[in-house]
């Protein structure tokens, strides 16, 4: 069974930079694209960011781009979201998975709270 672990959210102001990780295990982590989703109050969950299996393809919705930084590490089984000029409306829980289709049990999420 595949696990996600997210990590490094937090309270931040507008403006501010954060950097969350996802811990995976398994092979499956190495021969997907994976995905940053996040979840705001109220509305339902979005895909933010994808980065390809091998790295060299990312994609990102429209109200991050220029801001938002997804990476990975396979030898470490790890994506990444860099995260600059925060504003108050990226406050979320931030969770990732495969994507675009989620195959993955999801994780416990980290929460983003960007103060204004």
């Amino acid at each position: 069974q595949v696990q996600l672990v997210e990590s490094g959210g937090g309270l931040v102001q507008a403006g501010g930079s954060l950097r969350l990780s996802c811990a995976a295990s398994g092979i499956i982590f190495r021969i997907n694209a994976m995905g940053w989703y996040r979840q705001a109050p109220g509305k339902q969950r979005e895909l933010v960011a994808t980065i390809s299996s091998g790295g060299g393809s990312t994609s990102y919705v429209d109200s991050v781009k220029g801001r938002f930084t997804i990476s990975r590490d396979n030898a470490k089984n790890t994506v990444y979201l860099q995260m600059n000029s925060l504003k108050s409306e990226d406050t979320a829980v931030y969770y990732c998975n495969t994507a675009p289709a989620t195959r993955l049990s999801w994780g416990q999420g980290t929460q983003v709270t960007v103060s204004s």
